[in-house]
């Protein structure tokens, strides 16, 4: 890695703990931090997060009950520094998307 882009990285993980008084209230913002997530990863996550929590809402909207396309697309799109369950549980802990991160739990069980 080029030291630029390093330097750009560290400069966005201390951008988000400057934001936090304590780590334990924001799980999802420490796995971001600890995982060594770029800030393009960060948004595209948060991107993909914001669709799927659109397209849940819509199918609720419409009386779907069947939600596991969404889990589907949500572990074949996280980015690869993210576990699947950890981060859902994380998002819920931090109170980001909470339905969305619940329903996805929720069918990671069934």
């Amino acid at each position: 890695m080029k030291k630029e882009n390093q330097c750009e990285q560290y400069s966005f993980q201390l951008k988000l703990l400057m934001n936090v008084e304590e780590m334990k209230k924001y799980p999802f913002t420490k796995m971001v931090i600890e995982n060594g997530m770029t800030e393009q990863e960060y948004n595209e996550t948060l991107s993909l997060l914001e669709l799927l929590d659109d397209t849940y809402k819509e199918e609720l909207e419409y009386g779907l009950i069947d939600h596991s396309s969404l889990l589907l697309h949500y572990a074949g799109m996280l980015c690869s520094k993210l576990p699947v369950e950890g981060s859902l549980q994380a998002l819920e802990g931090e109170g980001l998307y909470p339905e969305l991160a619940k329903k996805l739990l929720q069918l990671k069980d069934i």
